[in-house]
């Protein structure tokens, strides 16, 4: 299919339109323009989402590609599975929160604002639609230049260290990341004797790699896509960020640009590298755990709300990435979940904390609290949403976190950990975890009372938003509602998301199953992976697993 007539490429363009038309139009007019620029990528969205065969989901669909270095193997190559589908839909569904949630926060400097907040949108969506890898990793990094001016020019006191953290941790590790690219594209080059960024050959070209190629390889691509999740140990830039962030830059950051990190992971960890997945799933798993209960535990500490929700991220993701690395189909479903629902709740409290901050200025506990009483409509969303992200059954964030720790639990022995010894992702791991929901309930409860009920308190020499009722408008209303109903509806009935993503997850099971009967088979784990590939004897008997000959590898 022509790149001109893919809805996809259109999904990209239709935001940087929307960009070039903000700052073009009077200043008066800039978000009215960027409010209706961000409304036509959801009718165009919707259009994608009827067009899309469902009955295909783990099909790529909207297929396109125009070369743009030929020589080099590097072409302009987009289409959509259903995951990716449902993350753009994601992507574009919050375009609009964050634009009109904007409209009262940001009166200087808009047409910088509305701009780069566009332009945003267009890279995340290259992201997910990406099928070349040079054009994956252009967008990936490319989001880091929107957010960082975001954060730096429109965030609170300390948005400057705020920014330049968000920037050196996530740019950083995605140096790293792009060196293991760089590895594999080369060993497919090797055995082609052609260039190629494919990702479909390049998976091929990755699986075909020996145990120790595939273990250095994925640590590359997590040092780039854990601090983007952000995985413990390397998650200590997310809260500082998320703080200063303005209220749509927080949204934005929770809702979709952290899933660009899950999103690597489920798509090149799992997809390129599945035995190293198979003999590391413990160790990811003991970090996913650790980043639950410790960010959970930090999270009692804080005074700031707006602190303690980007720490619960933290906490929330870790689960997403123990369902991935379960390895199996409930936990793999789970964590793709996840990457929705989670930009559904926790992006609807980073709205609900902005538009308290409007009106009061403050994000401390000790300064306001007992809203109920002067914001009643406030107070009931913000009980709603966290619930939703406490895991409340019948709400959204209950179905996703159920899901992966199912998966944790009934992993087993199926994985092989280091050493030789099997790594057991079962009751353990999943008890493990589950303390991380109790410790969120009680962290989100303690909030909720402190700043909904008890006795009123405002700041001291407190005036209110000039343009801004005590409560919510109906502007606000509008926006939130949405969100609402997509905790409600996916709570009480998920099968819409979960049907669409059972064919890709099945199929990034049967990989990671391949690769355990790979290990399992001769009874090699540990040192005897090691051994072997000294000896060059392979894995799976004569023949070494990995590069054989003169630029072969081994599938």
């Amino acid at each position: 299919m022509s790149v001109l007539l893919s809805v996809l490429f259109w999904l990209m363009v239709l935001p940087l339109a929307t960009a070039a038309a903000a700052l073009a139009a009077p200043e008066r007019l800039t978000k009215h323009v960027a409010g209706l620029g961000s409304l036509a990528s959801v009718v165009l969205g919707v259009v994608a989402l009827v067009m899309f065969d469902w009955s295909s989901p783990g099909a790529d669909q909207f297929e396109a590609s125009a070369p743009v270095l030929a020589e080099l193997g590097i072409n302009f190559s987009i289409a959509a599975d259903s995951v990716s589908m449902l993350l753009i839909a994601l992507t574009v569904f919050l375009g609009p929160i964050c634009m009109y949630g904007s409209f009262t926060a940001v009166s200087d400097r808009a047409k910088l604002y509305y701009t780069w907040l566009s332009v945003l949108q267009t890279a995340m969506i290259g992201v997910f639609c990406a099928r070349d890898l040079a054009l994956f990793y252009v967008c990936f990094e490319f989001t880091l230049i929107p957010m960082y001016v975001l954060i730096s020019v429109f965030g609170s006191s300390d948005r400057k260290r705020a920014a330049t953290q968000f920037f050196l941790y996530t740019f950083t590790g995605s140096i790293v990341t792009l060196a293991g690219f760089a590895y594999v594209a080369f060993l497919a080059a090797e055995a082609s004797g052609a260039w190629t960024f494919d990702l479909a050959v390049l998976a091929e070209t990755a699986r075909g790699m020996s145990a120790l190629e595939q273990g250095w390889v994925m640590l590359a691509f997590l040092l780039g896509f854990a601090v983007k999740v952000p995985l413990f140990p390397v998650h200590t830039w997310l809260p500082l960020a998320h703080t200063e962030a303005p209220t749509a830059g927080s949204v934005i950051l929770a809702g979709v640009l952290l899933k660009l990190g899950t999103y690597g992971i489920y798509k090149f960890v799992l997809g390129f590298v599945p035995v190293a997945v198979v003999e590391y799933a413990p160790l990811l798993a003991v970090l996913s755990i650790v980043g639950i209960v410790y960010a959970g535990l930090i999270c009692w500490v804080q005074t700031d709300v707006k602190k303690l929700v980007a720490y619960s991220s933290v906490s929330h993701l870790g689960f997403c990435v123990l369902g991935l690395v379960s390895g199996n189909a409930v936990g793999v479903s789970g964590g793709v979940l996840y990457m929705i629902s989670h930009g559904f709740s926790t992006g609807a409290l980073f709205l609900m904390i902005g538009m308290m901050y409007e009106r009061y200025h403050t994000r401390k506990f000790r300064e306001v609290g007992g809203l109920a009483s002067r914001m009643p409509v406030w107070s009931a969303f913000m009980v709603f949403f966290v619930m939703a992200s406490v895991g409340l059954p019948g709400l959204n964030g209950f179905v996703s976190e159920i899901m992966c720790l199912m998966g944790t639990f009934q992993s087993g022995a199926d994985a092989l950990g280091p050493g030789g010894t099997p790594g057991e992702l079962g009751p353990w791991y999943a008890a493990a975890a589950g303390v991380g929901m109790i410790v969120a309930a009680i962290y989100l409860l303690f909030m909720t009372g402190k700043m909904v009920w008890g006795e009123y308190r405002e700041p001291s020499g407190h005036h209110d938003h000039p343009t801004l009722p005590r409560d919510l408008n109906a502007r606000e209303i509008a926006l939130l509602v949405p969100l609402a109903a997509a905790c409600l509806v996916f709570g009480v009935f998920p099968k819409p998301l979960l049907a669409p993503i059972e064919a890709p997850v099945n199929r990034a099971v049967a990989v990671i199953a391949e690769a355990r009967e790979r290990l399992a088979e001769p009874g090699l784990t540990g040192e005897r992976v090691a051994a072997a590939e000294t000896t060059g004897q392979g894995l799976l008997g004569e023949e070494p697993l990995g590069r054989i000959g003169d630029g072969e590898v081994a599938r």
